[in-house]
């Protein structure tokens, strides 16, 4: 006797090859390099999330002021629904903190089995010294504040941020495509 189980469209679209690919981490991590660099080496699109925080959010860290959960939820869900999307055209790499276990629940909601996840990681000096040469909106001052919210998942990839960016590129496509 065979048995069959019946899909809705929404759930069969996305079985398909198309991922979503979270790199992620603390401010200065290298997210937006090596995701855009990921991005070309495996020909699927980039998206910065920083790009989709609202003005309120961007203004309070600007200031010195780190964002509660309630500033990061509607953020959050905005990104989902870009990747959401994104794997209608075959996927994305998504730079995005994801400090939080509950942020990346968010971040993947209804798209669990087409995500992939990797963790920049560094010690607090080279992401420091890091921080001090770039222009960004995120004040150095809240480096330690990214540390003490970072809760580091058991799944996906961690990958040491001291290698070159074409060997941390390497290293991610190795361990996940």
């Amino acid at each position: 006797m065979s048995t069959f189980m019946l899909i809705t469209y929404s759930e069969c679209r996305y079985m398909t090859t198309s991922q979503v690919y979270f790199v992620f981490g603390v401010s200065g991590s290298g997210k937006t390099t090596i995701g855009k660099r990921l991005a070309k080496s495996i020909n699927i699109p980039f998206y910065d999330a920083d790009d989709y925080h609202p003005r309120s959010n961007i203004e309070k860290m600007s200031s010195g002021e780190p964002l509660n959960d309630l500033d990061r939820q509607p953020w959050l869900k905005t990104v989902n629904e870009v990747a959401k999307k994104s794997l209608d055209t075959g996927g994305g790499v998504f730079a995005c903190s994801a400090l939080k276990e509950k942020y990346r629940s968010t971040l993947s909601n209804g798209i669990e089995e087409n995500t992939k996840w990797i963790l920049l990681k560094g010690d607090y000096q080279t992401i420091l010294s890091r921080m001090r040469t770039r222009e960004h909106f995120m004040p150095v001052e809240l480096l330690t504040s990214q540390f003490d919210t970072l809760e580091e998942p058991q799944y996906g990839i961690t990958i040491d941020i001291k290698d070159s960016i074409e060997k941390i590129v390497e290293g991610i496509i190795n361990q996940t495509i």
